[in-house]
């Protein structure tokens, strides 16, 4: 778990058209073409009405050994975890098991503000508990098998960073804690509690606790791209519990989600206060809008997976993205799939490039900054490509597009040089900024 990255998607906003006739074959067209330019690996799946209406799987469980991924590959599905952990607690909350306002020191007495944070301040990330994967030493052990003992003694001496239910701010270690009080009330580990509660009632076949992954039981490793898929590190099982540990496949985490938002898990008392948002979350869920659609859903990363599940309840309609690896804005694929399931109009793109030589992409290196943002980049070359490293992030790929302009896919942004000022214009979600070499 690099660090389970959670998004929320923003859709475009305009008046809603809900086409029974989902365009199938432009869609294959889509997912076919990201497949031929190695820019996505995975499953996608869309429900109406309880009915599988389109399901599609492109790229490799295992790129090395060429085993094709097909509609029960499984996939590490990283913080859409968090889901399933809400309706668990919810569901030992209609139990009588647990109280939403009960506070947590019984359970962590070490913990900071223990007597003031109650379960509810969990599942609303109101807790003000730092997150554990944001530590600047979270990648060099997440690899490692952690204990619980280790990691709650981390949480307790990383403080707090707010008075509880003062502010939100998204933390993994709620969730971790929440699996870690499940697992108290029920005398069992989490992936057992995971199987009696939701796992089996709904007879998903293909959605578990996981483990490190076994290509010949069709679970992915997931990949980077270096001028070819390379396999990721995976992240120790020992570690992500209910924040980011399931794994499943994109047609059981479309039936999950159905099943949810037809009252067959919840009842509808807990499935409305599920649902009710402060400061933007839910209990597990956000809103996931696409034009006057309301949807609710969440979005997981971990290693190099990539997940969205989201349901509409005005249309019944469910949708899912499993991902094993991808070199695209995220966000533009689920727009994609709701755009052929709404009836709306999108694109297959073209990914055009040019072949730049080492001379060439020399004359686009160096570390610029702007005024008008605090962020540096620093671009450099790797034998012939030219990568880019922004402040605090990760290493990333710009691919050359036309002359003196690069794009990063990932983040539909694009950088426009003027060699001979020594800038790039940096265009990204409709904004523009200017960096000067420094």
């Amino acid at each position: 778990m690099k660090k389970i990255v959670f998004i929320l998607v923003s859709l475009i906003i305009a008046q809603n058209i809900w086409s029974q006739n989902i365009d199938k074959n432009k869609l294959d067209n889509y997912f076919d073409t990201l497949s031929k330019y190695q820019r996505f690996m995975g499953s996608v799946s869309v429900m109406h009405k309880g009915k599988l209406i389109y399901n599609k799987s492109v790229g490799y469980v295992d790129f090395d050994a060429q085993i094709k991924a097909n509609h029960e590959s499984k996939y590490r599905i990283g913080s859409i975890s968090k889901t399933f952990t809400a309706v668990l607690i919810l569901k030992a909350v209609e139990n009588k098991k647990l109280d939403l306002k009960s506070t947590i020191e019984t359970y962590f007495p070490s913990l900071p503000n223990a007597n003031n944070i109650n379960i509810s301040h969990l599942l609303y990330h109101r807790s003000g508990i730092p997150n554990f994967t944001d530590s600047k030493e979270y990648m060099t052990w997440n690899t490692q098998p952690k204990t619980q003992d280790e990691l709650i003694q981390m949480i307790s001496d990383s403080g707090s960073d707010f008075e509880p239910d003062t502010k939100v701010s998204y933390s993994n270690s709620n969730y971790y804690l929440l699996s870690i009080i499940l697992e108290k009330v029920y005398k069992k580990n989490f992936g057992e509690i995971l199987k009696s509660e939701i796992v089996k009632p709904l007879k998903l076949k293909n959605t578990y606790y996981g483990q490190p992954a076994n290509p010949k039981e069709n679970e992915c490793f997931s990949y980077k791209f270096e001028q070819n898929w390379l396999k990721d590190n995976q992240t120790d099982m020992s570690i992500p519990l209910g924040a980011g540990g399931i794994v499943s496949t994109s047609s059981d985490l479309v039936f999950f989600i159905n099943a949810l938002f037809g009252e067959k898990i919840l009842k509808k008392s807990t499935l409305e206060t599920m649902k009710t948002l402060k400061d933007h979350y839910g209990m597990g869920l956000v809103n996931v809008p696409f034009y006057k659609e309301k949807g609710f859903g969440h979005t997981g990363g971990i290693d190099a997976f990539w997940s969205i599940l989201a349901y509409y309840p005005k249309s019944e309609i469910a949708f899912s993205i499993t991902s094993n690896a991808s070199r695209l804005n995220n966000n533009d694929i689920a727009v994609a799939i709701l755009s052929a399931t709404f009836n709306k109009p999108f694109e297959i793109p073209q990914f055009k490039t040019i072949a730049l030589t080492i001379e060439q992409l020399d004359a686009y290196t160096g570390t610029f900054a702007s005024q008008q943002i605090p962020l540096k980049i620093t671009l450099s070359r790797r034998e012939n490509q030219l990568i880019s490293q922004a402040t605090g992030q990760v290493e990333t790929i710009l691919e050359a597009i036309d002359k003196d302009v690069f794009a990063l896919h990932q983040a539909g942004a694009v950088f426009e040089f003027d060699l001979s000022q020594q800038t790039f214009i940096l265009k990204q979600n409709g904004a523009e900024f200017l960096f000067k070499k420094e």
